[in-house]
């Protein structure tokens, strides 16, 4: 059996050594650079939503939906993903969507907003959820599947270039950083942010993600704080790690009327970290070279792919059969002028 080296001990490289040990691989090294979690992982927002706008997307999230359940809480709350709508072109958009993703046998359904306790909806037109998705931790779900992986015979090296040691094959699951490793690969860092303020008084626990559907703000309970995020209106292609203290602020008045009883909420913390984007927000999966591997290009949803990435990684390195179709997500398929855009990207 061909010794595997992973680079990246991030959701999906931690993933992919966990699959792959499960399956029976018993040569895998998960290297990482800095330490567990330290990327982009551990500066994610934490959802898991299957309500995406393409078929594949739609396919990996139901599998990866079968980890995230088993793990539970507190490492997966199963809050859902609420969407709203503030006009009624953003209302039909919705409803499109939602047909598309009911025949894929995703349980989506319209639902009257004001369910959601200290909820602004004056100026909704409407919405729809998902219950079944939800909030995750992607550091501690990480370090789980790391803590499993090594359990069963996975060598965990961190402060570890994964270049240096010798493997039959490399996986490379770094991230923005994969390009430095693969550099013909189609990827581009942009930067984005985050922002956590609280504390904020009587936050129901069940609170959903809720995102603004026309706008991309969107927000989600994390103890007795708020995270908040959004679409930049200029996407800062760059890979400067830099927080934006304006958005800061027009996040932070946007929560105010979105959700009143967090107007005057401190900031905690505000952060950034990379997305590693591809031209159609698809990732990148597949053989690179005779002994090199991607998987990265994730666009924003690594953390939410990986455990349905990291499953058929595996099954294919060790020449079975995935459990998802990786065939759209080939490196090839710009050559061939093939694309198919993920729109749903938060």
């Amino acid at each position: 059996m061909a010794r595997i080296v992973i680079a990246g001990a991030g959701a999906v490289g931690a993933s992919i050594a966990y699959h792959l040990a499960l399956l029976g691989a018993d040569d895998v090294v998960l290297a990482e650079r800095e330490t567990i979690a330290s990327g982009a992982t551990g500066k994610a927002m934490g959802g898991f939503r299957q309500q995406f706008s393409s078929e594949a997307e739609v396919r990996l999230a139901q599998e990866s939906a079968k980890l995230f359940r088993e793990l539970g809480a507190p490492l997966f709350e199963a809050v859902g993903y609420l969407f709203l709508a503030t006009t009624e072109a953003g209302w039909d958009r919705l409803r499109a969507r939602a047909e598309m993703q009911r025949g894929l046998d995703v349980p989506v359904e319209e639902v009257d907003p004001s369910r959601v306790r200290g909820l602004r909806v004056d100026d909704v037109a409407g919405a729809v959820a998902c219950w079944e998705d939800g909030v995750a931790e992607p550091a501690g779900v990480t370090a789980e599947l790391v803590r499993r992986a090594g359990e069963l015979g996975v060598d965990v090296r961190e402060h570890t270039d994964a270049r240096e040691l010798p493997r039959d094959v490399l996986v490379v699951a770094c991230g923005a950083a994969s390009a430095a490793i693969v550099p013909e690969l189609p990827l581009r860092p942009l930067c984005r942010q985050l922002v956590d303020v609280g504390p904020v008084a009587g936050l129901p626990r069940d609170l959903p993600m809720t995102i603004e559907d026309e706008t991309t703000f969107h927000f989600r309970r994390r103890g007795d704080a708020l995270r908040l995020a959004m679409t930049e209106a200029r996407p800062r292609w760059t890979d400067e790690q830099l927080v934006d203290d304006a958005l800061v602020a027009d996040w932070r008045s946007r929560l105010a009327h979105r959700y009143p009883s967090a107007a005057d909420a401190p900031v905690i913390r505000a952060w950034a970290g990379l997305y590693d984007m591809t031209p159609d927000a698809h990732p990148l999966i597949g053989w690179a070279a005779e002994d090199v591997y991607v998987a990265c290009g994730f666009s924003g949803h690594g953390f939410m792919q990986s455990p349905a990435v990291g499953s058929a990684v595996a099954h294919e390195l060790l020449e079975r059969e995935p459990p998802v179709d990786l065939a759209p997500y080939r490196l090839d398929r710009f050559a061939a002028g093939a694309g198919f855009a993920e729109e749903l990207v938060l």
